[in-house]
């Protein structure tokens, strides 16, 4: 059945759309809740209040067809929360050379440093990488998301593209 139909539906009170419209991108809602919290019982947790509170306000929709980007904005609200919440401080661990067995671990290896660099960026930085470069949106829907202007989005971006930049010069995995 179409999204926007699900919607419908589901702004109605019919609870078995809303299940099969949340279920639809739970895959998406956690990974997003991951890249902030940085482990699976938290970004478990993060799921469970999204549903919660979107299943709450589904009526607030204005536009059915923003369903996705909707559950976006508020996965990322609820991620920033949780972190808020309980003052958690990203800790780093650079060294991951032990990991490295042979050429195989290097990809691995490099896929935890950058995830170490994008951790590093401030949380409206990080949140305009993921929309932009995990789930392809546009600088409009960005802004759309975050409620933010459109130049903001701009800037946030090319801010974070620069720190990313300067912490990737100064890794080994540069040449």
């Amino acid at each position: 059945m179409a999204i926007i139909k699900l919607v419908k539906k589901a702004q109605k009170g019919d609870e078995q759309a809303y299940i099969q419209l949340f279920q639809q991108f739970e895959a998406d809602i956690y990974r997003t809740a991951f890249v902030y919290v940085n482990n699976q019982e938290d970004a478990l947790d993060v799921v469970q209040e999204v549903a919660y509170r979107s299943f709450k306000k589904i009526k607030s929709l204005k536009q059915p067809k923003y369903f996705k980007t909707w559950l976006i904005r508020i996965t990322i609200r609820c991620a920033v929360d949780l972190l808020n919440k309980r003052k958690k401080v990203v800790q780093l661990n650079t060294s991951y050379e032990e990991l490295i067995e042979d050429e195989q671990d290097l990809d691995l290896s490099l896929a935890l440093s950058l995830e170490d660099i994008i951790n590093q960026l401030a949380p409206n930085e990080k949140s305009v990488v993921l929309l932009k470069y995990y789930y392809d949106y546009t600088f409009q829907e960005i802004s759309d998301v975050l409620e933010i202007p459109l130049g903001s989005a701009k800037s946030l971006l090319y801010r974070a593209i620069r720190k990313l930049r300067k912490d990737l010069e100064g890794s080994d995995f540069v040449e």
